[in-house]
């Protein structure tokens, strides 16, 4: 092959679309890709050059596939660890990734057969990357000499665009879950996902959608009890064979055996939220702006008494022990609690972390096992900051523990959060009232103790209330920030009232989490990870939808989350 020929560009493409078989992102396309150096035109002094023509072309290839600017190129490169190694730019002697003005001058010493060839690379990578789902069709360069030539309607087009969306989005998450199941089993692990789904979409139970599938002859649907075996073992740690039962749960030590679940589960859920943001971060969702995450609990109730006799305080041997009590609405109530972590503010609201709680309720013993949390705050820090470096985070109100504020502020990171009222609140509150022109106010330095001794300080904002149950009609809340001014305390506060966008997340997931009767743990844990599972793949398709269209990320929803459920787990079969 001569330099510079345009069949270069055609072996680079058939080479993409062999690794795109096998690899699910395309910084991992890009960095094995075959690059014929010898074949390319590089007019630069090669005895003199810092950036290798290999790792530009690379680097090239990735700007036409994502149609960046060179400017939007050199803030990815130096901005972004991931892309500089894919690239294979050697940095171990510079301080940060090539510039504008150098990719600039590398791009114009490239003969034009080579810049040719390079376009040409790009546009195949990006077509063969679209259709093996490694990446988003609305996420790589728009060809503007590409037509309808079909002369489709822009609503059939934006219905194949978000058809071909939804398909990534399963693409990314299913393959992370597996039930270890015998090879010669008749569902495969992501068909049985498909059956959760359409059992979410209406609401529906595993043994549900066995039944229609029953009564409608349908053989791609399994029986219920095959549904319901394979979401335990979902959660069934890969080296313990017996499933865990009531007696199991009930002994003293049973904390360990739940934790084995959690972590079980948890690696496929953080595997497949890995992937959906890998698939996402092309289009710079967390690039420029403020990354802020909100924590929060909430709970699936359970209808079931912990009491044999109450009167006489005789609890139920076979009560789950992974129930709390809780109150909402003014009343008191039991059921299982899931913590979790999930982005805020101006990005995309994608759960990052999910967590049991366990807390010691009043029909148990005093010494009955909990978790910490603390231990579930850093737990779930620990999971968001593998994907971003958070900046702040929003608490709910049952977090209030110098042990959870010790936590973030280790970390490096902001908290704010509302706090129970106590006299001195009171009085600094009557203080406000009886100012004249002042309503609200801000305590500055103080002491948060941990562990015996200060562990840092904080400022306690109050600020004017709309909630009719609050005390003189003022809230407070705490933060880590410095020397808060009387300016700054209302823009502090109305940021985190968005924290209660979170709220809407978990109305969404009520409204398709499946019911069940079961009380093994690994059911009730397996349904509600499936279901903030499914709920990040809506929000994924409905950025990307959003991001295709040019419209604001925090817009309404493109297409509603029950439809999306229901296009996962339904029409998709029929079209692959």
């Amino acid at each position: 092959m001569q330099r510079d020929d345009p069949a270069i560009a055609e072996a680079i493409v058939v080479h993409a679309e062999t690794l795109c078989e096998r690899e699910p992102h395309l910084w991992d396309v890009i960095g094995q890709l075959s690059i014929p150096v010898g074949d390319l035109t590089d007019t630069r002094n090669q005895n003199k050059v810092t950036f290798e023509t290999e790792s530009l072309v690379r680097a090239f290839l990735y700007q036409r596939v994502k149609g960046l600017s060179q400017n939007e190129l050199a803030d990815r490169l130096n901005s972004r660890p991931s892309l500089v190694k894919t690239c294979g730019f050697d940095i171990r002697k510079l301080d940060n990734a090539p510039k504008q003005g150098t990719i600039n001058h590398a791009w114009r010493q490239f003969s034009e057969g080579t810049q040719e060839i390079i376009k040409a690379a790009a546009k195949g990578i990006a077509q063969v990357a679209v259709e093996n789902d490694v990446i988003a069709e609305s996420l790589v360069a728009t060809d503007p000499s590409k037509e309808d030539e079909d002369e489709q309607t822009e609503g059939e087009a934006h219905r194949q665009k978000t058809t071909k969306t939804i398909k990534l989005a399963r693409h990314h998450a299913f393959p992370e879950f597996e039930s270890g199941r015998a090879i010669n089993r008749t569902y495969e692990d992501e068909e049985i996902l498909e059956m959760f789904a359409r059992a979410c979409a209406y609401r529906g139970s595993a043994n549900s959608e066995g039944e229609y599938g029953w009564l409608t002859n349908d053989d791609q649907t399994a029986h219920g009890s095959t549904i319901l075996r394979v979401i335990k073992q979902f959660a069934t740690p890969s080296d313990e064979d017996a499933q865990l039962t009531i007696d199991d749960l009930l002994q003293n030590d049973n904390m360990p055996e739940v934790n084995a679940i959690r972590d079980e589960l948890m690696e496929s859920f953080d595997g497949a939220v890995d992937n959906i943001i890998s698939s996402i971060q092309g289009a710079g969702p967390f690039n420029d702006r403020k990354k802020t995450a909100a924590i929060d609990i909430t709970h699936e109730e359970v209808s079931i008494s912990p009491w044999e006799n109450k009167d006489e305080g005789i609890t139920r041997p076979d009560f789950p022990r992974m129930v709390s009590g809780y109150k909402k609405d003014n009343d008191y109530k039991r059921g299982y609690k899931y913590a979790t972590i999930t982005l805020a503010g101006d990005l995309a609201p994608i759960i990052l972390g999910v967590e049991p709680v366990k807390e010691n309720s009043k029909w148990e013993d005093d010494d009955a096992p909990s978790y910490s949390k603390a231990d579930i705050v850093e737990r779930l820090l620990a999971k968001a900051e593998r994907y971003v470096d958070l900046d702040e985070v929003y608490l709910d109100r049952g977090f209030h523990s110098k042990g959870v504020y010790a936590a973030i502020e280790n970390r490096d990171i902001i908290y704010t959060a509302p706090v129970p009222k106590y006299q001195d609140d009171l009085d600094t509150i009557k203080d406000i009232k009886e100012h004249p022109d002042a309503d609200a106010a801000v305590k500055h330095n103080v002491p948060v103790g941990y562990n015996g001794e200060v562990h840092h300080t904080a400022e306690y904002l109050y600020v004017p209330s709309t909630s009719d149950d609050a005390d003189g009609k003022y809230a407070v809340f705490t933060t880590n920030r410095d020397d808060v001014g009387t300016e700054e305390i209302a823009p502090i506060c109305n940021n985190y009232s968005r924290r209660w966008e979170i709220e809407n997340q978990y109305k969404s997931i009520e409204e398709f989490l499946p019911k069940t009767s079961s009380m093994d743990y690994r059911v009730r844990f397996t349904n509600f990870v499936l279901a903030a599972l499914l709920y990040n793949l809506w929000r994924l398709t409905d950025y990307l939808i959003k991001i295709a269209r040019e419209q604001p990320i925090r817009s309404p929803p493109v297409v509603g989350v029950k439809t999306f459920v229901r296009a996962i787990g339904e029409f998709l079969r029929e079209i692959d």
